[in-house]
């Protein structure tokens, strides 16, 4: 099996900063796409940041210019860099991969359990 374990969410002022990382444990022989989704009070969880094992990478409109997804391969984490945050940026913020495991010839979407990022006004 695979695990992801998000950590660095918190509280955070307007205008702040927070980096939050992802690691990946588990039976992995590779990680193609890595990335960021949140999902804010009453509000479908949407797309972040991605980034895949080209080191592409897509952002969601609203966090252009203001995040930054990065990836260390050797660590199997990603991260994103969160700058000038907003109170609309206030989320759960989940860490995605789709990983190939060890004996299976097709890569398999993980999630972590999310992490609270709370931005005050």
């Amino acid at each position: 099996q695979v695990q992801l374990v998000e950590s660095g969410g918190g509280l955070v002022q307007a205008e702040g900063s927070l980096r939050l990382s992802c690691v990946a444990s588990g039976s992995i022989f590779s990680i193609n796409a890595m990335g960021w989704y949140r999902q804010a009070p009453g509000k479908q969880r949407e797309l972040v940041a991605v980034i895949n094992s080209s080191d592409d990478t897509n952002y969601a409109d609203s966090v252009k210019g203001r995040f930054t997804i990065s990836r260390d391969n050797a660590k199997n984490t990603v991260y994103l860099q969160m700058n000038n945050l907003k109170p609309e940026d206030t989320a759960v913020y989940y860490c995605y991969a789709k990983v190939r495991r060890v004996s299976f010839s097709y890569g398999t979407d993980f999630w972590g359990k999310g992490t609270l990022v709370t931005v005050s006004s």
